[in-house]
């Protein structure tokens, strides 16, 4: 058995990093980072599908602490972000503390010693905190379709590209318009013989407006003072359209959607093929995508659109319901991912032998994201209700850390207690987030989403401001929690 660290952090993607690194700057060494990967990253080394990248301004999807002043796009693609965090890593020194290519069974809380006990494939490890930096967007989820079996071609999931596959002159079909779909789909037309887009719904698309940063904007970003005054503008540009009704049946939606219609209508010159992109829900219900080629790709010869739901996988194909064949050569799921991540995947156990599975059976529920009643000393990353529609979700994983580190110094000043949220906290805030959802627009929009659980409640996303989170989130509220001595 290691010896019983001061804090064991499950996951090395950003947010895990950004507890790493402030952990480290705080005076807390004794950590580690348990990754289940051959390397940091995360979502950002998963997703290698070609065109992956992000739909936040570079200069804001970075953490505020470790700004990078020489992004070469304004949207940063898969590998400038992968080297990003590994740049992290090495200027960090988090090295020593890093354990890769370690997957863990199973925690549990030893009460008597004020304990997280961690199984994992490569031995046990003891920790007084336990950090979930899992991440809820990496396990793909796949359609269940009739006959997908017997699919004599290659088939894959975006997160899981396969790039010894060949795609030139196949006939490749795309199930799912998500947000990968958008971004991969124009960079393979024109390389296949032919693409066809099956889409379920139509997402509502705004333009992107990338661009390469240019020398003379890096240069003006190196000097700090003009790097953190243009991350304000580009985090209050945004910021300012939840504090107008972004989140909400809104004149803001209505302005969102005229500039959405006449984006779609400056490419796409085909009334039929322009009704049938036309979303049915109103903007903002489901994700709001950012291309500037995706509509000018289905608008090419060489695409079809294919609106019809699908029947039956054949070997060579898919038969929709209106009984059209699709030959197809290769098949590519851009369906998502399955919401929960690791977190529902690992047995977590907290006070009288409950596991976190059982304790969200009703669905997934942590104070402000972060903690849950009878799990002391675990805390959640980007837990329940803290997902963005509208801003980088990064700001929302540093409040968290923050609050982290305040719970540490709260039990390094008491050696021989553990923190635990209030069960009174944790129902109270959850009635917050479900009166301000009942007016959201996730709940109005007129449409279904991943965003809501079988219930139809948003454990998803959180119904406010960034500033609103932060501000209650930063600190740990003593009337929040209870400081308890263990004897340990």
């Amino acid at each position: 058995m290691n010896p019983p660290l001061d804090l064991l952090i499950v996951g090395a993607g950003f947010s895990g990093l950004a507890m790493a690194i402030r952990a480290r700057q705080a005076g807390f060494d004794r950590f580690l980072v348990l990754e289940k990967s051959a390397g940091i990253g995360g979502t950002w080394r998963e997703n290698t599908y070609p065109g992956a990248g992000s739909d936040v301004p570079s200069f804001l999807y970075s953490l505020s602490f470790a700004q990078k002043p020489d992004w070469s796009h304004l949207f940063a693609r898969q590998p400038e972000i992968e080297a990003y965090l590994k740049g992290l890593v090495a200027e960090h020194g988090l090295a020593p503390h890093l354990r890769l290519e370690t997957q863990v069974h199973r925690a549990s809380f030893d009460v008597a010693a004020g304990l997280w006990r961690v199984e994992t494939d490569r031995g046990p490890f003891a920790a007084r905190v336990l950090v979930g930096a899992m991440g809820a967007l990496h396990h793909p989820a796949l359609p269940r379709l009739p006959g997908l079996e017997r699919f004599a071609g290659p088939a894959f999931h975006s997160a899981r590209w396969d790039h010894a596959c060949d795609l030139r002159a196949k006939r490749v079909g795309v199930i799912g318009t998500g947000a990968s779909a958008v971004q991969f789909v124009p960079e393979i037309v024109g390389t296949v013989a032919h693409l066809t887009q099956f889409q379920r719904s139509a997402p509502w698309i705004l333009p992107r407006g990338d661009r390469a940063t240019g020398k003379r904007l890096r240069l003006l970003l190196r000097a700090s003072p003009l790097r953190r005054l243009y991350r304000a503008s580009l985090f209050w540009r945004r910021e300012v359209a939840a504090l107008l009704g972004f989140t909400r049946v809104s004149r803001i939606t209505a302005l969102a959607e005229m500039a959405a219609r006449r984006h779609l209508a400056a490419a796409i010159a085909d009334p039929n093929l322009r009704r049938k992109l036309t979303p049915d829900y109103r903007l903002g219900c489901k994700r709001v995508l950012l291309s500037d080629d995706y509509y000018p790709a289905l608008a090419r010869p060489d695409v079809s659109l294919v609106t019809a739901p699908i029947r039956e996988v054949l070997p060579h194909g898919i038969v929709t319901e209106d009984g059209a064949e699709h030959p197809l050569d290769v098949l590519i799921f851009a369906t998502g991912f399955s919401p929960g991540g690791s977190l529902l995947r690992t047995e977590v156990v907290g006070r009288g032998g409950v596991s976190l599975r059982q304790a969200w059976k009703d669905g997934a529920d942590a104070f402000r994201g972060l903690s849950v009643a009878g799990f002391p000393n675990f805390f959640l990353l980007l837990g329940p209700n803290t997902g963005l529609g509208h801003n980088s979700v990064l700001l929302m994983a540093e409040a968290q850390v923050a609050h982290v580190l305040d719970a540490l110094r709260r039990l390094r000043a008491h050696p021989g207690a553990v923190l635990e949220v209030r069960a009174q906290a944790q129902a109270r805030f959850r009635s917050e987030v479900d009166a301000r959802m009942k007016d959201s627009i996730w709940t109005r929009g007129g449409c279904g989403s991943w965003y809501l659980d079988r219930s139809g409640r948003n454990r998803t996303l959180w119904p406010g401001t960034v500033g609103d989170y932060v501000r209650g989130t930063r600190r740990l509220d003593r009337e929040d929690y209870d400081l308890v001595e263990t004897g340990g």
